[in-house]
């Protein structure tokens, strides 16, 4: 069984985009929102990818993620319980650590995260300059969420 051990902060600038690598645009769908047993599925550029995730509890979670073809993923996305959350992912090192920072699109643009995944929730890592306040815990941050209640929704 996998384990997904995620930490997610807020981005305080600009700064990260000078350690920026890689960029990969993300549109993304719940079959399932529950937080018990959330299903995704994902087009990562030319990927896609079907996700089952585990209740969270700290940091931690089950996750389990198959490739998938692109016309079935396409298919599955028509079949999502609310709107397609778009997305583009920047990958930035620092520290020896990879970062992954999403600029949200669409109905969350504005909306800039910053993710790290860690072999342990207690697993020192340094933090980058650019990062801002931690919203682990915040469900309003959670993917599944934005999808039904987005960014720009959230000072009506």
């Amino acid at each position: 069984m996998g384990i997904e051990i995620e930490r997610k902060f807020l981005v305080a600038s600009d700064a990260w985009r000078a350690q920026a690598g890689r960029a990969t645009r993300f549109s993304q769908g719940y079959l399932s929102r529950d937080p018990a047993r959330t299903v995704r599925v994902r087009l990562a550029g030319e990927q896609a990818f079907l996700t089952i995730k585990g209740a969270t509890t700290g940091a931690s979670r089950a996750e389990f993620e198959y490739a998938v073809p692109l016309a079935d993923a396409r298919a599955l996305l028509a079949m999502c319980d609310g709107p397609v959350v778009e997305k583009v992912r920047h990958l930035c090192v620092h520290e020896g650590m990879t970062w992954e920072v999403d600029e949200f699109l669409g109905a969350n643009a504005g909306l800039v995260l910053a993710e790290i995944e860690l072999s342990s929730e207690d697993q020192p890592f340094g933090r980058p300059a650019w990062l801002g306040e931690e919203v682990t815990g915040d469900a309003r941050y959670v993917n599944a969420n934005l999808a039904v209640r987005p960014f720009s929704a959230w000072n009506a």
